[in-house]
């Protein structure tokens, strides 16, 4: 470039225009910065410098006007991975932003209505999905389940609204927004003087891209964790909760089984009373899987309960014939028999698990109300 450039002068310097035109470095210098501003073809994901958070790779120039923050180079180093991170009072209309309290990564204190705005950055966008990387708020009342001191709700969607609180993070959501023109409300209502972080990130799913329908978390891999919302040994879980955990079936994987993560990993509601017992306590007596003998349909036996498909000959439909039913667990116990290793497993398409917790109805005991955590691993076809 610089022989071009010399030769330029040598040109322009028989014109008499030498003594305006430029020196070579400036020239080189004016255009390296000119190439920023050039679009970048395309606009993906990116790893930010600190290899914890994800950007948008932009150049330089549009992520400075969109608020955002350069963390390093991408596209060849013809862009940068523009970082978003917003708190309250926002509006986001960009794909991958971090929704962060006031003063993060510090904790805050003190009580607040804290409101962020989210709107579709295209009409192709169905869904957001929300990944808690950092949630820690004020826990459910112990005995109801209810989220009295702290709630995270999203609203404007065109799913059932989400309300959460307690201890989140790990935990991810899928927000449907196919439908809708205005933006969704993300609001925490924070009503005691306790320490609390938050840090969590949005992304825009396009339809090509979107979880399927009525999913509200969406597992991949053949092994994994699942967890229902602000579970932990001396937690409690929520009231209210009606969502549908999906595991997307893996290349050559036919079935999927499932075992609790330890022995006191599942505790939804009180007790099961076993079959044998004469129910001389003056309440119904359950069957192994929660169903009160004598009744009838299995959704009359429990207010909270997780329901999952099977495909066993074992359990009778409401209608009483052998075959595919819908299998419910609630109690303290995962399986149905304490002989052997706790172990279900499932060949019925897709796998999914529905969490119905029902609404508060009055003081439980916190230690049988833990909620759930189970290991799943896909099986090879055979």
């Amino acid at each position: 470039m610089a022989s071009g450039l010399s030769a330029a002068l040598v040109f322009f310097s028989a014109l008499g225009l030498a003594a305006s035109w430029p020196s070579p470095s400036a020239l080189i210098s004016r255009t390296a910065r000119v190439l920023n501003f050039f679009p970048i073809p395309v606009s993906e994901e990116c790893i930010a410098t600190d290899g914890r958070r994800s950007g948008t790779c932009l150049n330089t120039y549009d992520c400075r006007i969109q608020n955002g923050e350069s963390s390093g180079p991408c596209a060849l180093g013809f862009g940068v991975c523009c970082v978003f991170a917003v708190s309250c009072g926002s509006m986001v209309e960009n794909n991958i932003t971090y929704l962060v309290n006031p003063g993060f990564p510090s904790l805050m204190n003190g009580k607040m209505e804290c409101k962020i705005k989210i709107k579709k950055m295209a009409p192709d966008v169905t869904q957001f999905r929300l990944d808690f990387i950092h949630f820690n708020m004020g826990q459910p009342n112990r005995k109801t389940g209810a989220c009295d001191s702290d709630v995270f709700k999203v609203t404007g969607g065109s799913s059932r609204d989400i309300n959460l609180c307690g201890q989140n993070s790990g935990q991810h959501m899928y927000f449907d927004v196919e439908n809708i023109k205005d933006a969704v409300t993300i609001t925490m209502n924070l009503t005691q003087d306790i320490y609390r972080i938050w840090e969590i990130k949005v992304s825009q799913i396009e339809f090509n891209s979107r979880a399927p329908a009525g999913c509200n978390q969406y597992y991949h891999g053949t092994k994994g964790v699942i967890q229902t919302m602000n579970y932990a040994i001396n937690g409690r879980h929520l009231a209210d909760q009606d969502y549908s955990i999906c595991i997307r079936q893996e290349e050559k994987m036919c079935s999927i089984a499932y075992e609790p993560c330890d022995d006191n990993s599942f505790k939804i509601g009180p007790p099961i009373i076993s079959n044998d017992d004469n129910g001389s306590g003056g309440g119904p007596v359950f069957g192994a899987q929660g169903t009160p003998l004598g009744q009838g349909s299995p959704s009359q036996s429990c207010s909270d309960r997780v329901v999952m498909p099977c495909d066993t000959e074992d359990f009778i439909t409401p209608v009483g014939s052998a075959g595919l039913c819908d299998l419910l667990h609630c109690g303290n116990t995962f399986c149905s028999s304490s002989d052997g290793p706790c172990r279900i497993e499932s060949s019925i398409k897709p796998f999914n698990i529905r969490v119905q917790f029902g609404p508060s109805a009055g003081e439980e005991n916190p230690e049988d109300n833990i909620g759930m955590c189970l290991r799943y691993e896909q099986q090879a076809c055979t």
